[in-house]
């Protein structure tokens, strides 16, 4: 007779057949909690978690109250990349959470001037200009920021209506939660998202 059948027959013999039953089934039923719990809440508070999109400062590639999957363990493993899209909570308001593309690196120079962005970096130190096949929007502003070792310029797609570095300065790295990496809902648009690769003009 295994563990769980002496386990049960102890049960039985306390509690008497119909209350032993509900018993038995009430243990079951924490242990399959138990033990989903032990699954989930790593998963959920270490490795990935769910947001859902506000405004529309990501349009047309993310649109309000589309479902997002965060994969927070990525950024532990290796650096960020250029036009990955982070969620982050604003230096100007941690209480909040702000979703932006990636732009500019740590140590990189971002200078942004009559709708063109310009990196300079140690590969392009006389700068290279960053072509966006994701939007049709004109980048307005002008900005020379030099990113320090640890922090990154980030906007929105839709460079119209986007809170984004322009304004709020640079990201630092603590303040990033994780990259966007899988879209949930619509169902029609779910799917993985990927990073776009850049063409670069010197």
């Amino acid at each position: 007779m295994s563990f769980s059948e002496n386990k049960e027959s102890a049960i039985f013999r306390i509690f008497g057949a119909t209350l032993g039953g509900v018993v038995v089934f009430i243990l079951e039923i924490l242990q399959v909690v138990i033990i989903a719990a032990a699954i989930i809440i790593p998963i959920r508070y270490f490795l990935i978690q769910p947001f859902i999109v506000k405004g529309a400062s990501m349009e047309p590639n993310f649109e309000e109250n589309q479902y997002l999957i965060i994969d927070e363990l990525s950024y532990r493993l290796r650096e960020i990349e250029r036009g990955e899209i982070i969620v982050f909570e604003p230096p100007t308001n941690v209480s909040q959470y702000y979703i932006k593309r990636v732009i500019g690196l740590p140590g990189e120079t971002v200078e942004i001037n009559d709708g063109k962005i310009q990196i300079y970096n140690d590969e392009f130190p006389n700068g290279v200009l960053i072509q966006e096949g994701y939007i049709d929007e004109y980048t307005y502003g002008e900005e020379y920021v030099v990113l320090g070792q640890d922090e990154y310029f980030v906007m929105g797609d839709n460079r119209d209506v986007s809170l984004d570095s322009r304004a709020i300065g640079p990201i630092p790295k603590d303040n990033i939660v994780g990259k966007v990496w899988l879209r949930g809902l619509p169902f029609d648009k779910a799917g993985f998202i990927p990073t776009p690769v850049y063409l670069l003009e010197n």
